[in-house]
């Protein structure tokens, strides 16, 4: 089945391998990961099970790290509806990427993108999600003195003269060629890149010296990085390095959890009994009969309820391998492994919307305008 990936639509059976080919991307390597965990001391679930899975000049930013030359990361969210568990997959990485190097956060949120790019939201309603959705970036624990949240709107007497520069150095044809602009697309929307590339080399700006990005990110944001990345060094500044995962499937199955499709994706706002209701009508892996399943097994590759528990639910590598082989030799069926999920999505809720609530009093820690 074919596949889609851009930055404003992911559909189909996505095949990661040929996304490595066609986006020019660096495998992250057994010898990488060694790397890495030298450092970190340990390897995230999200690293080691291959979740995050490529990468752009990680070993220069880990050359650069070695040398004593601390990077930054930088990520994002454009505010188009509340936040679901499909956002939060690589902030909860760059959340421990923070905490094991010590590394200052920017975190933009593209107010101004979401109201280019959809034409049924207005300013006012993409600001007040970006302030929501912050209430979520912070709930993950990420550090009120290393974490900078700004909306591109808010901080635009900053971020505009610099984008003025990735600007000038942008063509049509290039902008053309990386999105898929047409002679429809708004010239707001072809802008827009030029403010995204802003942040990875922001930092260098303002403490007049060149100081190594890192940008996690989901793959399908790649393009707005490789634009960023042929023009950066051409104003003076290194190019952005990146790390890169697979998205969190529907829970109808296929593509990604789509924040237009309420039914397949459960949102950091849902209730627990809510989103038990989305996991127990959600697709699975499964065969037609209990009688089909206990003889030959469900095919948990393919079964959304097995990917939650692999990227967000299920740390413990040896449970995980239990419970595939539960779902491979039939003695688990997907009811169960289903009311099994919603239990651990309904603590995760509890808890996160705890942290999200007491957030509120603390925003303004973490926001910074002009």
């Amino acid at each position: 089945m074919a596949y889609k990936v851009t930055p404003w639509e992911v559909s189909g059976d996505i095949d990661y391998g040929k996304i490595v080919k066609e986006f020019g991307l660096g495998v992250i390597s057994d010898h990488l990961m060694k790397r890495i965990e030298k450092h970190t001391k340990e390897l995230h679930p999200l690293l080691r099970r291959g979740v995050f899975f490529a990468h752009r000049d990680l070993n220069w930013i880990l050359d650069e790290y070695e040398k004593g030359h601390h990077f930054f990361l930088y990520t994002g969210r454009g505010p188009s509806g509340h936040t679901h568990l499909g956002h939060i997959l690589p902030w909860i990485f760059t959340q421990w990427l923070q905490e094991k190097f010590n590394a200052d956060l920017w975190f933009q949120m593209t107010d101004d993108e979401k109201f280019l790019f959809n034409d049924r939201l207005d300013l006012e309603q993409t600001r007040k999600l970006a302030y929501e959705n912050a209430l979520d970036v912070m709930a993950l624990g990420f550090d009120e003195k290393k974490t900078k949240i700004f909306l591109d709107t808010e901080y635009a007497k900053t971020l505009y003269p610099q984008a003025l520069k990735v600007a000038k150095r942008l063509t049509f044809s290039t902008a053309k060629a990386a999105f898929g602009f047409t002679n429809e697309s708004n010239v707001g929307e072809i802008f827009f890149t030029s403010i995204q590339a802003v942040p990875a080399f922001l930092p260098s700006v303002l403490k007049g010296k060149n100081i190594p990005c890192l940008i996690p990110h989901a793959v399908d944001q790649d393009p707005h990085f490789r634009v960023a990345r042929d023009i950066l060094p051409k104003l003076g500044y290194y190019k952005p390095a990146s790390i890169q995962c697979t998205m969190l499937p529907g829970l109808k199955g296929g593509g990604k959890m789509s924040a237009s499709e309420e039914s397949s994706a459960i949102y950091t706002t849902d209730s627990p009994d809510v989103a038990k209701k989305k996991i127990m009508s959600a697709f699975t892996g499964g065969r037609d009969s209990v009688k089909e399943q206990r003889e030959k097994g469900a095919n948990y590759s393919i079964c959304p309820i097995y990917h939650y528990y692999r990227l967000l639910f299920m740390p413990d590598d040896k449970e995980l391998a239990s419970l595939e082989r539960e779902c491979r030799g039939g003695s688990i069926l997907c009811g169960e492994c289903k009311e099994r999920l919603s239990k651990r999505v309904a603590a995760f809720l509890s808890d996160h919307q705890h942290k999200r609530e007491k957030a509120k009093a603390h925003i303004e820690k973490f926001m910074i305008r002009d």
